[in-house]
């Protein structure tokens, strides 16, 4: 289903609400198929929070928004896909080691997709989540090198 939307359905981003209605459609479903992912979630986004100046948001195209001040980490939709944006070469290797997959929407970018199905991909999205996290803060730091 959602895949179908985000292919045919892309002008309706554009409708105001659409995006959050559909993502709220998303979890329900979640809900209803897959309570434990709900529960992955949940601990994603406490894990998070708990790195210092993060915080959540809404995602202008639904979901939760992850940050670190004013710098996007990613973002989670209600099916349990998350989205990330790395370098081209980071994101090369991490797709060598984990089931990684272009982003949805923007291919051959920085951006990759992962969808969250078990408690070792929870695992995973928080390890892509803080890889992000640790380069914004190395970053910031003046390091130019990107996290191992």
């Amino acid at each position: 289903m959602f895949n179908t939307v985000v292919k045919y359905g892309s002008p309706l981003k554009q409708v105001l609400g659409f995006s959050h209605v559909f993502d709220a459609l998303l979890k329900i479903d979640t809900f209803i198929r897959n309570r434990k992912l709900l529960d992955y979630l949940d601990e994603i986004e406490q894990e998070v929070l708990s790195w210092q100046g993060t915080s959540i948001g809404i995602h202008k195209y639904g979901g939760v928004q992850f940050n670190n001040g004013d710098k996007e980490l990613g973002h989670v939709h209600g099916n349990g896909l998350l989205d990330v944006l790395l370098s081209r070469n980071r994101k090369s290797e991490l797709m060598q080691l984990y089931h990684l997959n272009d982003h949805h929407v923007f291919k051959n970018s920085g951006w990759v997709s992962f969808l969250i199905k078990t408690e070792e991909d929870k695992q995973i999205a928080i390890l892509l989540l803080k890889n992000v996290y640790d380069h914004y803060n190395q970053c910031d730091s003046n390091v130019s090198r990107l996290p191992a």
